[in-house]
């Protein structure tokens, strides 16, 4: 028996950086700060505050992100509805949080980012997730038909979803002095 040819480590990790690379800068930046704050990646506070405003935000974040090892620990098996509420509820609470900060673009920049912060287990979830999140009144009108419509028929009907675990978790790059020494 032969093995199935895959693709290397290496090709899945340039392929999740060609996505991420095709985002909005800011959306970039708030993923790579989100990801500081949930995956407590040194000082998120220190790292992406400019402003009081921002170090209000990442404060806010760090508690509603709080939830995260509940919702790591509460990943269904399966699709039972018995299983889903201690674990969708506090799901839908942060992606609520993240999609009203406006960072988040569409469906695509969401689900790469909750991808990494649960895992890939989560990917059967995302679709309901993100919708219900996108729904809800906090966010303005427009904003909601702008984020609903940007998941795709596919994604929000896929008949199975990949088990394999990102490979590539963008992170803070301080700018490098190019400039040649006089």
């Amino acid at each position: 028996m032969g093995q199935k040819s895959r693709p290397a480590h290496g090709a899945l990790s340039l392929q999740e950086m060609k996505e991420f690379a095709a985002f909005p800068t800011a959306t970039q930046r708030y993923i790579r700060r989100s990801l500081d704050v949930g995956l407590e990646r040194g000082d998120a506070l220190a790292c992406w505050s400019r402003d009081t405003i921002e170090a209000a935000s990442i404060k806010a974040q760090a508690r509603v992100y709080a939830r995260l090892d509940h919702v790591r620990r509460e990943l269904p098996d399966d699709s039972g509805l018995d299983t889903i509420e201690p674990f969708f509820a506090p799901l839908v609470t942060m992606s609520a949080f993240d999609l009203g900060q406006d960072r988040l673009n569409g469906f695509a920049a969401y689900r790469f980012l909750y991808e990494r912060l649960v895992g890939a287990g989560v990917r059967p979830w995302l679709p309901a997730a993100f919708c219900a999140a996108a729904a809800l009144p906090h966010l303005h009108p427009e904003r909601r038909r702008v984020l609903l419509q940007s998941i795709s028929e596919a994604a929000a009907t896929a008949p199975g979803w990949s088990g394999r675990e990102p490979c590539f978790f963008p992170e803070w790059v301080d700018k490098v002095d190019t400039r040649m020494p006089s």
